[in-house]
């Protein structure tokens, strides 16, 4: 697989309005020949989608996901330019699988531009002290720029997996939230986007009081 890097990917974004993994797939797809990927962006229906990222969509709806056993809870918000598309059957179904991407998944944010810079420069430091632990445990310390495009990897690699909208559909296992919203998109012509979501844990946050029952007995029977 050929070797996409970021130039690459934000000059097929500039070019065709797609997402960024989007982009980022059709490079790949197209082993790195940009025009071959603005040629796969066109076919797939993606670039259609794009001219829809401005659009207002207030439509939409508020979804409510309940995990059994009820120690899970998913409220999210999906939406749409019109109420018709809102009732629609297709529209409904990528609600619900968004709902469950959150459930299963723990999402942190929506997208790459909704990450505080406190955290994100938090995860740096995270990362970069990880590569340094490995350095002085193997010994081996890298050139600064290969660092430098490790650590730039690691991050990107972590908001893929914190991004909701670049996860991968756990529904349909290949293509990510996103790309699913953008096919979507270009299939109804109208602007699906996640505006928000919360998700509930039971139990979440608390600090469970834990209990060691052998240590309990042996203190009531001292005690007696």
């Amino acid at each position: 697989m050929a070797d996409i890097s970021m130039e690459q990917v934000k000059e097929l974004r500039s070019r065709t309005g797609a997402g960024i993994m989007d982009c980022k797939v059709a490079l790949q797809e197209s082993a790195g020949e940009m025009e071959k990927a603005v040629e796969y962006i066109q076919k797939k229906g993606l670039a259609k989608a794009a001219k829809k990222a401005g659009a207002i969509a207030a439509e939409g709806n508020v979804h409510a996901y309940i995990h059994a056993g009820s120690r899970l809870g998913v409220l999210v918000e999906v939406n749409c330019q019109t109420d018709f598309v809102a009732r629609s059957e297709e529209f409904k179904s990528y609600v619900e699988a968004v709902g469950l991407q959150i459930a299963s998944m723990s999402p942190l944010f929506v997208r790459r531009d909704d990450v505080p810079a406190p955290q994100l420069a938090k995860q740096r430091e995270i990362f970069e002290a990880q590569m340094a632990e490995e350095a002085a445990t193997t010994g081996k310390k890298k050139p600064a720029d290969v660092a430098a495009k490790i650590l730039d990897g690691k991050i990107d690699k972590w908001l893929t997996e914190v991004c909701l909208v670049e996860q991968v559909s756990v529904v349909d296992g290949e293509k990510t939230i996103q790309s699913m919203a953008d096919q979507l998109t270009a299939k109804l012509g109208e602007k699906i986007a996640v505006r928000r979501f919360v998700r509930y844990e039971l139990g979440e946050g608390i600090e469970k009081q834990k209990s060691d029952l052998a240590a309990d007995v042996a203190a009531a029977i001292s005690g007696s």
